[in-house]
């Protein structure tokens, strides 16, 4: 009887030390402060995170897939070429700077892509928390309608994937589309490092 006491305890463990969505929030209230541009709007939830975080990133596929096409709504796609500067895009790959309480309004922000993505084969530090893109326009090509898919996950990447972890850089408007295009280029030209 000891033994079942102690087994149904360890398998109990792993729940006890997860914190609900409310005490998260909770948390999440108490400690981050406005400061500069950096405003509490930042932490307020919309309801596609919200459901993501309810539902620990596995919401019902039906209703997962509604809120892809929901979000899919909100991806503005310039006409013509998509494909920007891929040296420009670089840049904006590696740089994590924008938005943050200490840097000026109005500034370019940059992408931080290395942060969670492993892009050019030359940069030894990168991220694993989002896919490898290293050789992503070599395996792919980059017709129109390739263009049109990175262009959008970029934009909004959670009109392909509702729980999707990478910021939605196009409706937040944290990149131009200018900028897209050139992280688009850093990801299809095959002149650029990433696919070499």
């Amino acid at each position: 009887m000891r033994r079942l006491a102690l087994l149904l305890a360890l398998v109990a463990l792993p729940a006890l030390g997860d914190p609900t969505p409310q005490e998260v929030e909770k948390v999440m209230q108490r400690d981050f402060h406005a400061r500069g541009q950096a405003g509490m709007e930042r932490v307020l939830q919309d309801g596609v995170q919200r459901l993501c975080t309810e539902s620990r990133d596995r919401p019902p596929a039906e209703l997962a897939k509604a809120l892809q096409a929901d979000q899919m709504k909100t991806v503005v796609i310039p006409q013509g070429s998509l494909i920007g500067d891929w040296q420009r895009g670089e840049a904006i790959a590696q740089s994590g700077r924008g938005l943050t309480w200490n840097d000026k309004p109005g500034e370019p922000a940059g992408g931080s892509c290395y942060n969670c993505h492993e892009l050019s084969p030359q940069e030894l530090s990168h991220g694993t928390l989002g896919p490898s893109l290293r050789g992503f326009g070599k395996a792919r090509g980059a017709a129109a309608e390739v263009q049109r898919y990175v262009y959008g996950k970029i934009y909004n990447a959670k009109a392909y994937s509702a729980c999707s972890q990478m910021p939605r850089f196009g409706v937040s408007g944290t990149l131009s589309a200018e900028q897209i295009k050139d992280l688009v280029g850093l990801l299809l030209d095959p002149a650029s490092p990433v696919n070499q």
